[in-house]
């Protein structure tokens, strides 16, 4: 009865109202107001404070801050062998594998289409057919920056509108195409091996989604907006490991590889815990040295 509750509030509340609402609220500097929310936060959510640069958690301007804060020098290792492919953020896998018919799975039973995924451009999802995914779901206590799986330059980035359906295990079972329907900011990249996406997919209440490069993304727009960086000078490239992005309020990040380039670790399964950093899967044709330029 519970689930069916929240379900059914997912549909019929007004998503974005409430969302900017709280993004409002997670704006706010007044100490009684962000204070009590941040408290309630730590202490509901069981956040671990001792990883982060500023350990006390009412330190922090805003709740936004705090729920973005930067982690201690070393509170994560990057796999840096240079066949390694590294989670982009901590959380726990909610699916992985292949991309099979322009289908990637979301929840046992249900699948979602790849070209919708990237804003229904056939032409964008076409290096991506027959690859493979990964996709991360960040948990409220989760630390909420997104970093590189693998060194990239940075093609193009577009931001798709859409609904901001919860992206838990509960929607992600019952609610169809969950990841294709929310707003979502496509970031694509070419890597030495190849094309590497990763999709930043917003949810209820996330205040927004920003990149290194641009800043917030969304929310903002009310169309379909695709940015090109192919002559961007000079070119924007990330080392694996560096931070791409964040979300304020949590979510789930989905990356792509195209065919070929990729064998996903086979040991991880849906709701298995990763940190930020460590191997999601290794490149294939490439020796597991461990020269690597990561910081």
């Amino acid at each position: 009865m519970k689930d069916r509750l929240f379900l059914a509030f997912q549909h019929l509340v007004p998503q974005h109202t409430l969302s900017r609402v709280v993004g409002t609220l997670a704006n706010c500097r007044w100490a009684p107001v962000k204070n009590t929310f941040i408290g309630w936060f730590v202490k509901r959510y069981h956040v671990d404070m001792d990883e982060a640069c500023c350990t006390d958690p009412l330190q922090f301007r805003t709740f936004n801050e705090f729920f973005t804060r930067e982690l201690k020098t070393g509170a994560r290792t990057v796999d840096d062998a240079s066949d390694a492919i590294v989670s982009p953020a901590d959380g726990a896998i909610s699916q992985l594998g292949a991309i099979e018919q322009g289908t990637l799975l979301q929840a046992k039973g249900r699948h979602f289409s790849l070209v919708d995924l990237l804003g229904g451009d056939v032409e964008r999802a076409e290096p991506f057919q027959e690859g493979c995914f990964a996709t991360v779901y960040l948990s409220p206590r989760d630390y909420h920056r997104v970093h590189m799986p693998l060194t990239g330059t940075l093609t193009k980035m577009i931001h798709i509108p859409g609904k901001l359906f919860s992206v838990n295990q509960l929607t992600s079972e019952n609610v169809p195409d969950l990841f294709a329907r929310n707003e979502r900011v496509v970031c694509l990249f070419d890597t030495d091996v190849g094309p590497m996406a990763l999709v930043l997919v917003g949810a209820m209440i996330v205040a927004s989604v920003d990149t290194v490069w641009a800043g917030q993304v969304c929310p903002g727009r009310t169309a379909c907006a695709e940015v090109s960086y192919h002559d961007h000078t000079p070119p924007i490239q990330i080392l694996k490991g560096e931070e791409m992005g964040r979300f304020k309020l949590g979510s789930t990040v989905i990356v792509l590889f195209g065919p070929g380039i990729a064998a996903l670790d086979d040991s991880l399964c849906a709701g298995d815990p990763v940190r930020m950093g460590q191997r999601l899967g290794s490149l294939l044709g490439i020796s597991p040295d461990t020269s690597s330029n990561n910081p």
